[in-house]
């Protein structure tokens, strides 16, 4: 997950899901409350630690991306 935001500057989570899956086993995923498929919450708190404030989370877009100039503070971007 890390390089390919380090190489594109993006990641759209329903790309890695598949990636992960197939990686690492679907233990690394789940379905949430809204039926959508989701990575696991120590996978996220994990990638958190590693991108600290230089990446957000675009909610629209279902996406990380670099901080870029103008962002909110927050890590998650409308």
């Amino acid at each position: 997950m890390l390089d390919e935001v380090h190489r594109t500057g993006e990641l759209y989570q329903i790309d890695v899901i598949g990636q992960i899956e197939k990686r690492f086993g679907r233990s690394y995923t789940y379905y949430n409350d809204a039926g959508g498929q989701s990575i696991d919450r120590k996978v996220l708190s994990e990638f958190r630690k590693l991108t600290g404030n230089d990446v957000v989370w675009q909610r629209g877009e279902k996406m990380w991306r670099r901080r870029e100039r103008g962002d909110e503070p927050s890590r998650l971007q409308p």
